[in-house]
């Protein structure tokens, strides 16, 4: 097995205006987050955020603490949460701690110095976890969480494109975190459109994650200022960083799942600053 990471730097939304579509690319999209018996990660300036996947095959891999953590282990700091989202059933061991994921299953676990490991049931058919980890103050109790247990909400309307259930999973309805917000949005057959009307929320950035979505099809995900949006084309098992600064909407060519991850100045899920949609340029 290995880890891999890198680091991604923070733009001035007046910088970002001057992107070609490669730099946007290179700044704010994750490609590649799964590959076999690997931990990967990017380690992003806004908010100190972690994005990571970690695929295991015939191996168990440890969450190592990259080296711009400065700590003897990766939770040291910090707190995360993690998803299945491969079709095979996944283990994470947290200090001999084992917890069992299925398809669409969240974990959060709380800071401390502890060892995690990622497992696959079976070889064949691997998990995929999905992971983000943002920084905390105290510790709060890990708890494996189940859509049974998400607050939803359904939204839209198929009229609209927009039909989908959000689940909110990690959030403080369902449990306390530091400032760490995880959820899962399902979109309807027929329905596209995530996030409508857009909105920035200043205080937080986010991370989003698009899975769930057939191979020959395509995610198109909107951001930048409201009066400036830019656009970036994505496949299934890719995520993208949203600045704070920034609107996070897209369209796709097919019906997909996404994962939303924040962190930030608060735990206020509404707390969120609406454009009309007549006002997008």
């Amino acid at each position: 097995m290995k880890t891999t990471y890198e680091i991604r730097y923070a733009a001035h939304p007046e910088d970002a205006k001057q992107y070609d579509t490669a730099r946007l690319r290179r700044d704010f999209l994750i490609e590649n987050l799964f590959t076999g018996d690997e931990v990967r990660m990017v380690y992003s300036m806004y908010d100190r955020m972690v994005v990571g996947g970690a695929m295991p095959v015939k191996e168990s891999l440890p969450l190592e603490a990259i080296d711009p953590l400065k700590a003897p282990h990766f939770l040291t700091r910090r707190e995360m949460g993690v998803y299945n989202v491969g079709k095979g059933r996944g283990i994470v061991r947290v200090d001999g701690q084992e917890y069992v994921l299925d398809y669409k299953e969240a974990l959060y676990l709380g800071r401390g110095d502890r060892e995690v490991r990622f497992e696959s049931v079976d070889e064949k058919e691997p998990a995929k976890f999905y992971f983000l980890s943002a920084t905390a103050h105290t510790t709060y109790p890990d708890k494996k969480v189940t859509k049974a247990d998400a607050v939803v909400a359904h939204m839209g309307s198929l009229e609209m494109s927009n039909e989908r259930d959000i689940n909110k999973m990690i959030v403080n309805q369902v449990l306390p975190t530091c400032q760490l917000q995880m959820g899962m949005t399902e979109l309807a057959p027929g329905s596209v459109w995530n996030t409508m009307p857009a909105h920035v929320h200043s205080r937080r950035m986010e991370a989003y994650f698009y899975f769930d979505i057939p191979e020959d099809q395509a995610i198109c995900h909107f951001m930048g200022e409201v009066d400036e949006t830019r656009h970036i084309w994505m496949r299934g098992d890719q995520a993208v960083l949203s600045p704070e600064w920034s609107i996070h909407s897209a369209a796709a060519t097919h019906n997909y799942t996404f994962i939303w991850g924040m962190a930030g100045e608060n735990l206020d899920y509404g707390d969120q600053d609406f454009s009309l949609i007549t006002d997008l340029r």
